[in-house]
């Protein structure tokens, strides 16, 4: 394969979902994102982010704060954040907080995505402590925030200790037209869920440059695409592995839940055709195979979206399989370390 243009390509990141494999323990999992998180750093991937999710027995960053400080403190360089952090679920104030430390104590390197679903089901959202019509107050909630993070105002009764003038990266998180055209409007950057939901994804892109603001944060649209990316040294051998998310996202339409599976050879033999469908259709913007395969997925992607950053998630079951699937990746991508900023660049 020909030697791709450093610039050709946009940045990739990580969206690491802290998964626990079948035979192991969420101090494992934890400990393997900190190792692919120092990979992806060596590597030149911009950002590192974790995602919230509740009552989810197979994945370990339900504490997504916590965990987020555990991988900076295992990294020098790379940003790492929250892919998101479901705003709904919490006070404003505790999430200032919460980020206002962690940026205290990795200065320049902490994002915040915020998203409005609430990341688990409705049984759990309610021993949350969340109501139902939260997510309504997303946008207010975003204002407040931001108000936090920003120079404390003359008589300001509330600050965030820390967090008041940090000016923290926000980020929204969307797969729909909602949070497309929210990130316009308050010009900030935006970062669409296609790695799970690809239906709306050019629509949303669409509406969120067709609205977009500037703002003190960001003068001009910048819009990230989430996929799932299997690689490997042959197309076949990536199919294989590209079971186990085959069979994670079965489980999805089936209403069940587990650990991360291994591998299997004979997916057709493990769901029906409906579930192939539906799982297929919510899979549809993965890009699987070698590097050739994947640099052309990812050129049709750029092609197709304009992204200016693409956020990858690997469900791979073998923790060195997935290492090696992001070593092929940045490979093919082929400009990852002359793209790689300094600590303090930002979207």
């Amino acid at each position: 394969m020909p030697a791709p243009t450093p610039s050709s390509l946009p940045p990739l990141s990580v969206l690491d979902l802290a998964f626990i494999p079948e035979g192991a323990t969420p101090g494992r999992a934890l400990a393997n994102s900190v190792g692919l998180a120092r990979h992806a750093e060596a590597l030149g991937y911009r950002r590192f982010w974790l995602a919230e999710h509740h009552n989810m027995t197979g994945i370990a960053s339900a504490a997504t704060a916590v965990v987020i400080g555990h991988v900076a403190a295992g990294t020098r360089r790379i940003r790492v954040g929250a892919g998101g952090i479901m705003l709904p679920n919490h006070a404003p104030l505790v999430i200032a907080e919460q980020f206002g430390t962690l940026e205290s104590l990795y200065p320049g390197r902490i994002d915040l995505g915020l998203g409005r679903a609430p990341g688990t089901d409705g049984t759990t959202l309610r021993a949350l402590r969340r109501d139902y019509g939260s997510a309504e107050r997303f946008p207010q909630d975003v204002l407040e925030l931001q108000a936090l993070f920003g120079p404390v105002r003359k008589g300001q009764a509330v600050q965030a200790v820390p967090g008041a003038g940090l000016r923290v990266p926000l980020w929204i998180l969307g797969s729909s037209l909602f949070g497309a055209e929210l990130a316009g409007m308050l010009g900030l950057p935006y970062a669409f869920a296609s790695h799970f939901a690809p239906d709306a994804l050019l629509p949303a892109l669409a509406a969120y440059r067709a609205r977009f603001q500037p703002s003190e944060q960001l003068q001009r649209p910048y819009a990230m695409v989430g996929i799932n990316v299997v690689a490997a040294e042959t197309d076949a051998e990536a199919r294989r592995l590209f079971t186990t998310a085959q069979q994670q996202f079965t489980r999805l339409v089936r209403g069940t839940r587990g650990l991360l599976p291994p591998p299997i050879d004979d997916i057709e033999a493990y769901w029906s055709p409906s579930e192939k469908a539906q799982a297929s259709r919510m899979l549809a913007r993965a890009l699987v195979g070698s590097r050739e395969t994947v640099r052309a997925g990812l050129e049709a992607l750029t092609a197709e979206t304009g992204a200016d950053e693409v956020m990858v998630a690997s469900a791979i079951y073998d923790h060195e399989a997935r290492l090696a699937s992001y070593a092929i990746l940045a490979e093919a991508h082929g400009g990852l370390a002359a793209q790689a900023p300094t600590a303090r660049s930002a979207a």
